[in-house]
């Protein structure tokens, strides 16, 4: 090494770690009565909420979640209607509140908490599926929330085996003379209580 070189003294520091970039939910993917999938004011009407955690047990204040699932009648078309805009000017107004459309996006609350309210499935598929975006994944998550009741605990445990019951939404009310309740579905990410998450290919 050249006179008057010195070599230089390392730092002590390391590699800047790998972020995620995001995430931009707020903005323009979240829609007005995003989470009213059920016509508005229809009789067999169900809630489905819950709260997403990361691994440390914390809610996660700023995930979307997307569902998809079959209508009553077991049919997948459902009604269109989420992006309607004000003719005058152009403001999103959300559903028209008639239709069922199969359809739901809702971001979680500060506390983690998430809403939907929706018809039963059908007994041939008696389960929402789930989409999840969250902070610090690089990819989105599949699931799903099998509603109590409707017959699919034999499915669960073979996707699953006793771990399959992550995935079931439970009724946290009585059902009182047959008429439809309200079931919680939490998310966990990570950790002991690891939510089972789905892998497709096309």
């Amino acid at each position: 090494m050249p006179r008057g070189h010195a070599t230089p003294e390392p730092t002590g520091l390391g590699p800047t770690p790998a972020q995620t970039v995001g995430p931009f939910f707020g903005h323009a993917l979240p829609f007005p009565a995003g989470g009213e999938i059920a016509p508005a004011g229809h009789p067999d009407a169900i809630t489905v909420h819950g709260y997403v955690y990361d691994g440390h047990g914390e809610p996660v204040p700023d995930a979307l979640l997307e569902f998809w699932q079959a209508a009553p009648d077991g049919s997948l078309a459902g009604t269109p209607g989420s992006w309607r805009r004000d003719p005058a000017d152009g403001a999103f107004l959300g559903r028209d509140g008639l239709g069922f459309t199969g359809f739901g996006r809702v971001p979680t609350g500060a506390d983690g908490h998430w809403s939907v309210r929706t018809l039963p499935p059908p007994p041939a598929a008696p389960y929402l599926a789930v989409c999840l975006f969250a902070r610090g994944l690089s990819r989105h998550l599949f699931t799903r929330a099998y509603v109590e009741g409707l017959g699919g605990d034999a499915e669960l445990t073979a996707i699953a085996g006793e771990r399959g019951r992550t995935m079931l939404a439970r009724r946290e009310d009585a059902p009182h003379g047959g008429r439809p309740g309200r079931f919680r579905f939490d998310v966990h990410l990570q950790g002991e209580k690891e939510t089972v998450f789905l892998d497709f290919h096309a």
